[in-house]
């Protein structure tokens, strides 16, 4: 064998080494699986896809979301889409897809957006990205908290608007979080994680509950000063309540009229896990009312909120543009992700990160 061949032959083989089963069975077979894209993401990501070399890549190359009626006829004939959470899945978009399409993958922790049903019955694999951005997550409902709290985005607009006068002793105060006790709603990664990052902050207590879930070990809580409650005595006793629940229908609407008339009146709630486990009407009425000190929102319904929602003429109400895990390499951790399972999936590989029922 001369050197030259040789040294492809041994080129061929580091590749199906170093790029997997994935890449190597779909090269074998010369046939590229049609692959939609439907927002512009990392870069990384589309590189991915392409280095593949089995895909043929439709790309929505925008920060705004696909219409649905156009996304209803770019899906036809897919083997593999690559989504976010502004697209819906549903019965409709897989009759349109069609019978070939293997893999959704998604590029967020959530897939409530994704019906498991109408996958499962269909065979479809569904993929997501946890774990990535639990850090940048939880370091953003701190910093949510401690906005809320501390009362700056409002202190910041009195700079601004001449409300800043002479130093006023109970000018801009708000409860303190020294010697406080956070109760935490949902308490698998991201809500460990806020616990940790909380903990050097002298919190006295936290005091955590999970909806449809045993009890988790504390032993992953850097602070021993943890305790299980049951959601009434959490609501009662805690000065701030984290929310980092999934979306389900037993959790849809959870922190509700009832919820707020639990918490103390000098409480603040933190919602950076869905929009929709919150009721908006009856959180906005428990903040106008003085039920509840303050809220700060990452997530709400819907996205992005009206500029003439009730909630935003609150000064007591911090609302954020769901950016919960807007930091660069997190972004394209979920990207690259989201990219690895669309591929597995195409391949008929184990995702790895599979949505699960």
């Amino acid at each position: 064998m001369s050197y030259v061949p040789f040294v492809r032959l041994c080129r061929g083989f580091v590749g199906r080494q170093v790029l997997g089963p994935i890449f190597a069975r779909n090269m074998s077979n010369g046939q590229k699986q049609k692959v939609l894209v439907t927002r512009n993401v990392p870069q990384a990501a589309i590189e991915i896809i392409k280095s593949s070399q089995s895909c043929h890549l439709d790309y929505w190359n925008s920060e705004d979301p696909i219409p649905r009626d156009e996304l209803l006829k770019r899906v036809a004939g897919l083997d593999g889409l690559y989504c976010l959470l502004t697209e819906k899945i549903d019965s409709e978009l897989l009759d349109a897809a069609g019978p070939q399409l293997k893999v959704v993958s998604t590029m967020s922790v959530g897939y409530d957006h994704i019906s498991l049903p109408e996958t499962t019955k269909r065979g479809i694999a569904v993929g997501h990205t946890p774990g990535v951005l639990t850090d940048a997550t939880a370091t953003l409902t701190v910093a949510l908290l401690l906005v809320t709290q501390r009362r700056l985005i409002e202190a910041a607009g009195e700079v601004k608007n001449g409300g800043w006068g002479t130093w006023k002793p109970l000018w801009m105060c708000g409860p303190t979080l020294t010697a406080s006790t956070v109760g935490i709603v949902g308490f698998g990664r991201i809500g460990i994680a806020v616990a940790q990052r909380l903990a050097p902050f002298g919190v006295s207590r936290f005091l955590y509950c999970d909806v449809n879930k045993k009890p988790q070990s504390v032993e992953k809580l850097v602070t021993p000063n943890a305790e299980h409650v049951d959601m009434d005595t959490l609501l009662r006793e805690s000065d701030f309540v984290s929310a980092h629940t999934a979306l389900t229908l037993e959790t849809a609407g959870m922190f509700n009229k009832d919820v707020f008339s639990k918490m103390k009146r000098s409480a603040v709630f933190v919602n950076t896990s869905r929009g929709g486990v919150v009721n908006q009407e009856d959180l906005y009425e428990a903040l106008k009312s003085g039920q509840i000190w303050g809220a700060g929102l990452d997530v709400t319904v819907p996205e992005p909120l009206p500029t003439d929602h009730p909630l935003l003429s609150l000064n007591n109400c911090v609302v954020l543009p769901h950016i919960g895990s807007a930091e660069e390499s997190t972004r394209e951790a979920m990207a690259t992700l989201a990219a690895r399972n669309l591929l597995a999936g195409l391949a008929g590989e184990s995702l790895p990160a599979q949505a699960k029922l």
